[in-house]
């Protein structure tokens, strides 16, 4: 079996690797074909989506995986979100989400600006690759959860999912 990750971000492939790790695991660099910067659960949601099917859909894979970040309001604060998305060869999506946390205002302001969330980050943090290695979740939690443990724990839940469908069809 071999997983195609819609990603070359390694924080994405090592988490999917973190959770598969006897399967063949690359990384894809696919469209979302949504923002740059996701503004609610709907279009990360649908941009991991998008990144699975484009990855299931391709000849290398097994299975298709797309980890989409994100950011969602909820009464005028912003909460960071996270979705991914399993696609099988049968086209079946199994989608899951994960931890959420309020973001400071300083960073609604810039995020309004139309930047994203990687780049404010940077600048926040004054380091370079936030989102390619504790994320803003690794930021704002003093680095107790880190971005690869977000997205492993929902590659674990569509794992779980796509294994409990494949047990339902035996």
């Amino acid at each position: 079996m071999k997983i195609v990750v819609g990603s070359l971000n390694p924080t994405k492939i090592d988490s999917v690797k973190q959770v598969f790790p006897e399967v063949d695991i690359v990384g894809m660099e696919v469209e979302s074909k949504v923002a740059a910067q996701p503004f609610s659960d709907e279009e990360t949601l649908e941009g991991a989506i998008n990144r699975a099917r484009e990855c299931a859909s391709s000849k290398k894979a097994s299975l298709g995986i797309g980890l989409e970040g994100g950011v969602m309001e909820i009464e005028n604060d912003l909460y960071l979100c996270n979705w991914g998305a399993l696609v099988d060869q049968k086209e079946n999506v199994f989608t899951a989400s994960g931890a959420r946390i309020q973001l400071p205002d300083e960073i609604k302001k810039e995020l309004e600006k139309g930047k994203e969330l990687g780049e404010v980050m940077d600048d926040y943090a004054n380091k370079h690759e936030v989102s390619k290695n504790e994320g803003a979740i690794g930021i704002f939690t003093d680095n107790i959860v880190q971005r690869q443990e977000m997205f492993s724990h929902v590659v674990r839940l569509l794992k779980g999912q796509w294994q409990f469908y494949k047990k339902q069809g035996e």
